[in-house]
């Protein structure tokens, strides 16, 4: 039985982009990036993309399967700090809350959606890459 390896070759400039960065600037891209790629603020920033518009913590909350109010609190204010979501609060009693995706927020999504659509592709890949056991 013969296997065939594929081999992608990269360019040697492919991270050129890192040699002028700082220690700094380098940890807090790949605090950026492991951020972004937890299962909680990708399912929300997806979520609030769907809307296509504001919506409520409630509304969030219904459509986010499996999360907790307590996490979906503190993701929504990671997300908030990092300028990825803009959150709207309406002094009215009960005082209602918003969140939206902000430009930046949505060029992310439209970056990472890359990558998921790749990884969904090769999904089969993976799991014949495994070793039997661990199936």
């Amino acid at each position: 039985m013969y296997t065939n390896l594929k081999v992608t070759v990269m360019k040697d400039d492919i991270f050129d982009f890192c040699r002028n960065m700082s220690d700094e600037q380098d940890a807090r891209a790949r605090q950026m990036l492991e951020r972004a790629a937890a299962k909680w603020p990708l399912r929300v920033l997806h979520v609030l993309s769907e809307a296509n518009g504001p919506l409520r913590f409630s509304r969030v909350l219904e459509r986010v399967e499996d999360i907790s109010q307590k996490v979906l609190t503190q993701t929504l204010r990671t997300l908030e700090s990092d300028g990825l979501v803009i959150r709207t609060l309406y002094p009215q009693v009960p005082p209602r809350v918003e969140y939206e995706l902000t430009p930046l927020g949505r060029e992310l999504l439209t970056q990472v959606v890359s990558l998921w659509r790749w990884i969904v592709v090769h999904l089969n890949e993976f799991d014949a890459a495994k070793p039997a056991a661990s199936r």
